[in-house]
């Protein structure tokens, strides 16, 4: 062991680690007065509490995370924060400032400025955003109308993943006063000011940021850029984060349903169904088993999302597609797919079944008893509700079981009623 000091330097720091799991470690011994992350070395606050940790972590292997840490005594007695010593901001420069300097590592899924701005926006009014790229990664500078609301999403935000496991947001203060926004595009916008033109790439007179393809060069393997794209614009529709338990990097879309009522159900019904959570390519019923039936769905996301969310028994098939075929029904055309347009809308309203349903495209002289006559069929109906967003005619539908809500949705999904197809979803509100 190297002559005590109150500063302990640890070896093998990953860039998921961070600060917080750091002082749950050492504080256990003895108050943590420096932090510096240089990968990393801390500073106790007494010589005593640094040798209690040391002696302690002789005979216990230290771990966070799963990784292994080591520690042993600096050769330095003092931590300083100088930037000359440790390439980090100095002091004056990490005074808590209302423009957040924000680093990614760790960078799977390509993070976008809309990605940022659903993640740091629940801490306050973000002004302006502007991402680029550095020798330490993917970076973004980050505006907040007070700076208050940036000491607040530093304290909440710094250290913590956006995705499950990786995008980690290494955060420092800035020591900028005001960011220039020139553009609102996918690098840069001024939620201060909408109508700032979009021009993608600027003329070679005027600084470029980064072309954001070049910006996303950490993708797991065997997952395509463009399924990476799509991960990261869902898990903006969903306020940041793709659902807990879904990758974002299957690439198996079609799946095998099993146990089905095959005195209920069909093709088109299994469309109605798993159409919610994506575009369906093909659904065969299988002649030799016809309580199980194939679902190809258009990419791996969407199938993964059906699989997440369904309650039935669902899994990811041997096949890799369903071939064209006479018993094999083609949906692939079809202007019932609901992901043809409004791709983040559809998206954001992605849920489990619910005893609720949500109907939509319904005539504007429509009334609740032609609603219940429609659907009153298939179970006790609790509540209904007529309203109209945008001067369209919509409705809300509470039955007594999901069993209920889901078999009015998959009979009656792109039904005509008085003249009109309407459109079913399941909703997330629990009453009405």
């Amino acid at each position: 062991m190297s002559e005590p000091s109150k500063v302990i330097h640890i070896r093998n720091v990953g860039h998921e680690i961070a600060e917080s799991d750091l002082l749950q470690l050492l504080q256990p011994f003895g108050v943590v007065s420096k932090i510096v992350m240089l990968r990393a070395k801390n500073q106790m606050e007494d010589i005593h509490a640094s040798v209690s940790a040391l002696q302690y972590y002789t005979s216990v292997q230290p771990s966070i995370r799963g990784r292994n840490v080591y520690m042993q005594f600096s050769s330095h007695q003092e931590l300083t924060t100088d930037q000359s010593s440790h390439g980090r901001n100095s002091d004056q420069e990490s005074e808590p400032n209302r423009i957040l300097l924000v680093t990614i590592h760790h960078m799977i899924y390509p993070i976008t400025v809309e990605v940022l701005h659903q993640v740091f926006k629940a801490y306050g009014f973000v002004e302006k955003i502007v991402t680029f790229q550095k020798s330490a990664g993917f970076q973004a500078l980050i505006q907040f109308h007070s700076r208050q609301e940036a000491v607040e999403a530093f304290g909440s935000l710094h250290g913590r993943n956006i995705y499950d496991g990786c995008c980690q947001l290494d955060i420092q203060y800035s020591n900028l006063s005001e960011l220039q926004v020139h553009y609102n595009n996918d690098r840069s916008r001024d939620f201060t000011n909408p109508s700032l033109p979009t021009e993608q790439r600027p003329r070679a007179s005027q600084q470029a940021y980064p072309d954001p393809a070049n910006l996303y060069a950490f993708q797991q393997a065997g997952a395509s850029y463009a399924q990476m794209g799509r991960a990261a614009m869902i898990a903006a529709a969903f306020g940041g984060t793709l659902p807990h338990g879904v990758t974002g990097t299957n690439e198996r879309c079609t799946l095998i349903v099993s146990n089905l009522n095959n005195d209920k159900i069909d093709e088109d019904k299994l469309f109605n169904l798993f159409s919610l959570y994506g575009n369906i390519v093909r659904i065969k019923v299988l002649r030799n088993k016809p309580d199980h039936a194939l679902v190809e769905m258009a990419d791996g996301l969407q199938a993964e999302l059906a699989v997440h969310y369904l309650k039935l028994e669902v899994n990811y098939s041997k096949y890799p597609n369903i071939t064209p075929a006479p018993d094999a029904h083609d949906y692939l055309n079809s202007s019932l797919n609901r992901f043809n347009s409004n791709m983040v809308k559809n998206y954001r309203h992605c849920c489990s079944p619910t005893k609720m349903i949500h109907i939509s495209a319904l005539p504007q002289e429509i009334s609740e008893e032609a609603i219940l006559n429609h659907l009153s069929e298939h179970g006790t109906v609790v509540n209904t509700k007529l309203f109209e967003v945008n001067g369209k005619r919509q409705a809300l539908v509470l039955f007594e079981t999901e069993e209920a809500a889901t078999e009015a949705l998959v009979s009656k999904h792109a039904s005509t009623l008085e003249g009109n197809t309407i459109r079913i979803s399941f909703s997330q509100m629990q009453s009405i």
